[in-house]
């Protein structure tokens, strides 16, 4: 890449203003002086809250970033998408309207309007990861591709850094697919997709996981005619199933099309657009867009670090670590989404913390101990926390659902399509929960709280919720749970004892 050549597109204002950001193009590297507490390497969620959180304590750290400071969370994926989601969601609102007895004249759907504002949000918050911020904060930031040279040390634009400890914080990439023609076909990730500036009248979307199916509700709230391919039989594999198919019935409600079950053959240009040909059920089929969207997935950034030399192993799913996320060098840590199988950015975060205390204070906190929530941001929300219901009721929970539509609240805003969720041992502690709501990505946090402090139903159930809110289905979970414990012969106790009372 060339001086001349945008680091983001399209070169517009707000990309340039992101840029002097996260990756100021008059930025000069500082001269190591001496040896560094900490070097991390990826200017991530990870790196940047390893960095930070280092430099806060009196550490001298250094953190080395090839491309953009603020990885993919605020380029590429969180910050982006939900800007654009939530545009999404307006358009949604205004269409729903009449149901709630509001008047409204025709829709006019402004992509570009939508893009633009994302962008200048995006824009607005990169300064919390800029490289000023980290220099302000005694953070010696460097720009350049990192390779390790020793065991403890790594190279950076011809500077030798040494170091007492490093965490590899490179994050992942999009995965890529072995189809033919699809490379030549010019397909769009998540990397990319948000570089548009128009909408396109037809996207193909390869991949029913949460980015693709945030992407395709998306897109066809704008307009788009959109199809979604999978090579699985349902959405979002690893949701649970009956929490999938509210999402399946919402998505064959806005007219996007699921092409599931299906075996990827090829992809041709044609004078009309991209056609993508496949097999289900032994049939062939074909359809056609104007643009591809690839989402199946993520690759760990391993490549060009020459992990060798540092003694640090490493595999298809990136560095292995052990529990205190130490590689195979003792020296050396990593964090987020380059060692683990949780790949979202408040997992990164959470890596992080722990990844810089057994590094720089001889920790033992271990990363198996986490209790990670995730959220899949479609409409409505999909949101789970702890085990799922195969593997709690493996080990004999008890799984207990209350419809939304049993919720007041829930009627009344007309998002009563959703559930809530939750798995049960034996004493009532929670094992899981899932919910399925128009903010069940907020909703879901009374769970972590609940599974981290190791809390049972009882405690949800006795705890006030106020009335009427659609969190309140925590609270008639717990009072379900209760009435599980009545059983006959304890019904019958009660009996004669109020009979007695008489």
């Amino acid at each position: 890449m060339t001086a001349a050549t945008p680091l983001l597109l399209p070169d517009d204002a707000a990309n340039r203003a992101l840029v002097e950001s996260v990756h100021p193009p008059a930025w000069k590297n500082p001269t190591p002086d001496g040896r560094y507490n900490l070097v991390v390497i990826g200017g991530g969620t990870a790196g940047l809250v390893s960095a930070m959180g280092a430099a806060g304590l009196g550490a001298k750290v250094a953190l080395v970033e090839r491309h953009l400071l603020g990885g993919d969370c605020l380029n590429f994926g969180c910050v982006p998408s939900k800007g654009l989601l939530r545009a999404a969601r307006a358009v949604r609102a205004v269409r729903e309207a009449p149901a709630f007895g509001v008047r409204v004249g025709g829709v006019e759907l402004g992509f570009a309007e939508a893009i633009g504002r994302m962008r200048r949000l995006r824009a607005e918050i990169a300064p919390h990861d800029s490289a000023r911020r980290l220099a302000e904060m005694g953070v010696d930031v460097f720009l350049g591709d990192a390779r390790f040279v020793a065991r403890d040390s790594i190279e950076v634009a011809s500077e030798r850094l040494s170091f007492a400890r490093a965490i590899v914080a490179t994050g992942a990439r999009a995965g890529a697919l072995s189809v033919p023609g699809l490379g030549e076909a010019g397909p769009l990730t998540n990397e990319t997709v948000f570089s548009l500036t128009a909408r396109p009248r037809r996207l193909v979307v390869i991949g029913g996981g949460p980015i693709g199916c945030e992407l395709s509700q998306l897109f066809r709230r704008f307009g788009s005619e959109v199809v979604v391919i999978d090579r699985g039989p349902r959405l979002l594999p690893r949701d649970d199933e009956d929490a999938a198919s509210v999402l399946g019935g919402r998505f064959a409600e806005e007219g996007i099309e699921m092409r599931l079950a299906a075996k990827l053959l090829r992809v041709e240009r044609t004078a009309s657009g991209k056609v993508v040909a496949f097999e289900r059920d032994g049939k062939s089929e074909q359809v056609e867009g104007d643009e591809i969207l690839v989402a199946v997935g993520r690759v760990p950034n391993v490549e060009g670090l020459d992990l060798a030399a540092a003694g640090v192993a490493f595999g298809p799913s990136g560095v292995r670590v052990d529990e205190s996320l130490r590689t195979t060098n003792p020296h050396v840590y990593a964090a987020g989404d380059i060692c683990s199988a949780w790949k979202f950015t408040h997992a990164a975060d959470a890596m992080a913390r722990i990844a810089l205390q057994n590094a720089l204070f001889w920790g033992r906190r271990k990363s198996s101990a986490l209790v990670i929530p995730w959220c899949t941001y479609t409409d409505p929300e999909i949101a789970h926390v702890g085990l799922e219901r195969g593997e709690a009721e493996k080990r004999g929970a008890s799984t207990l659902t209350v419809p939304l539509r049993e919720v007041d609240r829930a009627v009344l805003d007309g998002e009563a399509s959703g559930f809530a969720r939750v798995h049960v041992d034996r004493k009532g502690r929670l094992l899981g929960a899932t919910m399925v709501a128009g903010h069940a990505g907020d909703m879901i946090c009374e769970m972590s709280l609940a599974l981290t402090a190791g809390l049972s139903m009882d405690t949800v159930g006795a705890t006030i919720h106020p009335y009427p809110t659609q969190a309140e289905a925590w609270k008639k979970l717990g009072d379900q749970w209760a009435r599980t414990k009545l059983t006959p012969r304890v019904y019958g106790l009660l009996e004669r004892i109020l009979r007695w009372r008489r």
